[in-house]
């Protein structure tokens, strides 16, 4: 799977990976036609704990996540790791239980620990040095040579473009297969990045939704030069507001007649989530 994701990273087309919350809105993206799927930590948090994201999720529940996903689509997964859970020797367990879990690309970012999102105030970054090591260590702990490690940083907001610049190449040369600027605040300084380290590695574009980067629609960022860009909390704002809505009319109507041209009725779902072709399957195994 993952070496799906290499050779579709090869071809001069960008590769759009929405996020995804869960095995339901995984499945849902995959049906839609999406090549990739990225696993938003944010989104766990948002979604599992009710939470922000600022360090709460640890990753077991992470790997765990990942494993129900994978389970569900045949389709490459790329997987926040936030900063690895800890030191080099975190960085290598994280790498492993991803992997089996079925990652096909695990990010790793700069940040201190406990981190926070990307387009929050307040961040912090750990040494570079510090960061070089725990990509190497990221490199040499995954099994198979198919599975990409993703450096992001996170220093633009802290130390400025440049040193972030600074950064990626060190990261590029120490064994990452793509690379993730965080926060850009220009479409000007989204093309400083892919001059600056276009010609090293595939880059990622994060766009947020009211977040510190310009959102661009992927055909513009593949112009500006980048190779992949995801959307990693927009299912969990679309479904935050539709169920903000659902609740409200739920409370004033006393009846869920208002809101039911916006839902799936539960042979809607069913078909959704493939139950006639689960029961199907079952009675091949029938006594």
């Amino acid at each position: 799977m993952s070496m799906d994701l290499r050779q579709r990273l090869a071809e001069p087309r960008i590769v759009l990976a929405p996020g995804v919350c869960d095995a339901l809105t995984a499945a849902i993206a995959a049906a839609a036609g999406f090549e990739a799927l990225y696993v938003s930590g944010a989104a766990i948090a948002y979604t599992r704990l009710g939470r922000p994201d600022i360090g709460l999720v640890a990753m077991t529940e992470v790997a765990d996540h990942v494993a129900r996903i994978a389970d569900r689509v045949d389709v490459p997964l790329i997987v926040d790791a936030d900063t690895g859970y800890g030191n080099a020797l975190n960085v290598q367990r994280t790498v492993r239980a991803l992997e089996r879990a079925g990652a096909a690309m695990i990010q790793l970012e700069d940040q201190t620990f406990p981190k926070r999102c990307g387009h929050l105030d307040g961040k912090a970054v750990i040494p570079a040095a510090e960061m070089v090591g725990k990509i190497r260590a990221a490199a040499d702990a995954r099994q198979g040579a198919a599975t990409l490690i993703l450096a992001r940083t996170d220093a633009a907001a802290i130390e400025g473009l440049d040193a972030a610049l600074d950064r990626a190449r060190a990261y590029a040369e120490a064994g990452a297969d793509a690379l993730f600027v965080e926060a850009p605040r220009t479409r000007a300084d989204l093309a400083r990045v892919t001059a600056a380290l276009g010609t090293l590695r595939p880059l990622l574009a994060n766009m947020v939704e009211g977040g510190k980067t310009p959102v661009l629609a992927a055909p513009e960022l593949e112009a500006i030069g980048f190779r992949i860009v995801i959307f990693p909390g927009g299912i969990v704002r679309a479904l935050a507001r539709t169920a903000r809505e659902f609740y409200a009319s739920l409370a004033e109507a006393g009846t869920t007649e208002p809101f039911r041209d916006r839902m799936l009725d539960l042979a809607g779902l069913n078909d959704l989530i493939g139950t006639p072709a689960m029961l199907a399957l079952g009675k091949r195994y029938d006594a």
